[in-house]
């Protein structure tokens, strides 16, 4: 099966500027929407868990805002679900996801290239994301990317630990990180951009995820890039 792999944006580098992360210590890496393309498993886990609260959603596309944001802020958000219903929506959405969803998913041409280098270069790569920390080392593994990351920092299974700043601040913690100023974070949505900012790191934004360059930009990234080729560039320069 083929899944589509989004390109929105045209300039890789916005403004033409020349990047500096290149200085960079440690490179913090989202998981959905950046490493793979989750699109295929999260949409049907959604769809699992709204058919339960007699909910019928065919079109799977309407589904990809929940990939990125904590799940629970979404039930809220997009089907008015109160906190109670959208934490019993999460454990339905997981009923799927363990056993189905997790593995319909897709790592982006051209990550495990760019990982590569990016380790053989001396970089310290690290992963920050909002889905559960079991899950994300699982779909590392499964994609043998795992052997990539220094460490892998998710959310928590009680919810406790999922915005991403909070997310980032305990991979930071994790590997005795004192200073953001040392790290930058690449991902796909605002989320990424902000949860960066607010630990002290610059940001790149990716448009082969689920983010848009207005969003992206309006979170104020520092640098933007259109593919994966452009993303290394800007790392390594």
């Amino acid at each position: 099966m083929t899944w589509r792999v989004p390109q929105r944006g045209r300039a890789a580098i916005r403004g033409g500027k020349v990047s500096g992360m290149n200085s960079k210590k440690y490179i913090f890496f989202d998981l959905d929407g950046t490493l793979t393309d989750p699109m295929i498993g999260i949409t049907r886990s959604v769809q699992y868990a709204l058919k339960s609260y007699g909910i019928e959603e065919p079109d799977l596309e309407k589904l990809t805002p929940f990939i990125g944001p904590p799940l629970k802020d979404s039930f809220m958000k997009y089907y008015d679900f109160s906190e109670e219903q959208a934490t019993e929506a999460i454990g339905r959405y997981r009923e799927y996801f363990a056993v189905t969803g997790i593995f319909e998913n897709q790592v982006y041409d051209g990550i495990t290239r760019m990982l590569k280098h990016l380790k053989d270069a001396g970089k310290i790569l690290l992963v920050a994301t909002s889905k559960p920390e079991l899950f994300a080392q699982q779909i590392l593994e499964h994609f043998r990317l795992r052997k990539y990351f220094t460490f892998v920092g998710g959310a928590s299974m009680d919810e406790v630990r999922v915005k991403k700043e909070d997310v980032i601040a305990y991979v930071m913690e994790s590997v005795n990180i004192s200073d953001g100023k040392d790290g930058v974070m690449v991902g796909d949505r605002e989320y990424d951009i902000i949860g960066g900012k607010k630990n002290g790191m610059e940001s790149v934004g990716v448009l082969f995820g689920y983010g848009s360059r207005q969003e992206l930009e309006a979170a104020g990234a520092d640098e933007i890039a259109n593919n994966v080729e452009e993303l290394e560039q800007i790392l390594s320069q």
